[in-house]
């Protein structure tokens, strides 16, 4: 990544207006926007017919269906597969401030019925009918993803307004870092942004978290610092935990293991190919004072399985957290076959009576076929599977129907039973 990227950002372009309102139609192909007409947030490049009138990209335009029906407002960006994101199927919603701090208010005041707000995400994008962007609030600091032209005009506006938001309900923000540096933005044509969005501050962040403390790294953990859709179902493994001997596989920075620990475990190995993951991981059992129970190896999961299994050794409980095998549709097959792989694995570990808890966090590997995936693991080494729960992603993550993409994390707990 270029230098500039990594520049603070304090003196940025002051954002006031976010997109222009542009009167600029954009027509769809007759028989196209489909998955527009059912719900979804999105038209594709190759579903545009024609685009009238001027404006730039990053503008809010008007959607026409192929005759001419109105099917409201977006922002527009050629130079994206995703021509246009919607935001208002209402043709005359003005895209203005008061629009986009109504969006904000409404995200949060979700949030605040649904999720503990002490670390959550804040908004996410489609979901929260605001496409491409991420605010996910750790303790006192924000942190932002802005990963489409036209929302990033509007950043500053949802930063400003959710600030405003929290200050009213007694929570004063210290910071905002802006993680925009994922790479899908240069195929929006957009350079990639990380730094401070507004005044330094100290970007090790302690969050507490189903009672377990973390230091969270906003400036160099993965994405935005740390993985919050799992809040709920790091919690539903307590049950299953106390007294026994856990295995917590693609640890990261430890945090289903140290749920593991805080819930009584007589002993966790915590697993993870990451060198910084694993030092994290450390940290924070000593920052829970776990470490006498709860260790951790840098290994390659694939590898240790096997070995584990020649070593005669069992576990009570085997957690199962991987990162997305599959993050197209081409790579499926693959995908199927790592998965299929860790959870043959991790059975063969579980004595019997013991507990797999097991999840998939890649959109594309669908409900489905995660499931069948995991009856065929089972039955290649004839073990039988009794489901004590299925989840998806905390609510503060929600699921909005019809777009699809914000439905990705599957997550399951089974009994693991010998045939007899």
């Amino acid at each position: 990544m270029a230098d500039k990227t990594e520049k603070v950002a304090i003196n940025r372009r002051k954002q006031t207006g976010g997109a222009s309102m542009s009167q600029a139609i954009v027509t769809l192909k007759k028989g196209e926007g489909r998955s527009l007409k059912a719900g979804g947030p999105w038209i594709y490049d190759n579903e545009v017919e024609s685009i009238m009138g001027d404006f730039q990209d990053g503008d809010i335009v008007i959607v026409h269906d192929f005759d001419g029906y109105p099917m409201g407002r977006g922002y527009i960006n050629r130079k994206s597969k995703l021509m246009v994101r919607m935001m208002t199927r209402d043709k005359d919603t003005e895209i203005d401030e008061a629009f986009i701090r109504m969006r904000v208010k409404n995200a949060w005041e979700y949030r605040k019925q649904v999720i503990d707000t002490g670390s959550c995400r804040v908004i996410f994008g489609e979901a929260d009918f605001l496409p491409g962007i991420v605010v996910d609030k750790f303790s006192d600091v924000l942190v932002v993803q802005s990963l489409a032209l036209g929302i990033d005009r509007f950043k500053l506006l949802i930063i400003d307004t959710l600030k405003e938001l929290m200050a009213q309900d007694g929570i004063r923000i210290r910071g905002v870092y802006e993680r925009s540096d994922a790479r899908v933005r240069e195929q929006e044509g957009m350079e990639r942004i990380k730094g401070f969005i507004g005044e330094p501050f100290d970007t090790k962040v302690e969050i507490v978290e189903n009672e377990v403390h973390y230091m969270v790294d906003v400036k160099e953990g993965q994405k935005t610092g740390f993985f919050l859709d799992q809040k709920n179902n790091r919690k539903s493994i307590w049950k299953i935990c106390p007294n026994a001997k856990v295995l917590d596989c693609f640890t990261h920075t430890g945090s289903f293991a140290l749920n593991a620990g805080m819930a009584g475990a007589a002993s966790v190995l915590g697993v993870d190919a990451s060198e910084l993951g694993v030092a994290q991981a450390e940290e924070n059992a000593r920052l829970n004072h776990l470490e006498n129970r709860v260790r951790f190896q840098c290994a390659d999961v694939f590898e240790l399985l096997p070995e584990l299994e020649r070593q005669g050794e069992t576990f009570d409980v085997v957690i199962l957290d991987p990162p997305a095998f599959t993050k197209s549709r081409n790579s499926i097959k693959n995908a199927v076959k790592g998965y299929r792989e860790i959870n043959l694995r991790a059975m063969k570990l579980i004595r019997d009576g013991g507990y797999l808890a097991t999840c998939s966090c890649s959109h594309f590997m669908d409900y489905e076929l995660f499931t069948q995936t995991i009856g065929q693991a089972a039955r290649n080494v004839h073990k039988r599977l009794r489901q004590v729960e299925f989840r998806t992603q905390a609510p503060d993550h929600p699921i909005l129907w019809a777009a699809d993409d914000s439905y990705y994390l599957k997550f399951y707990i089974f009994q693991v039973v010998d045939e007899k």
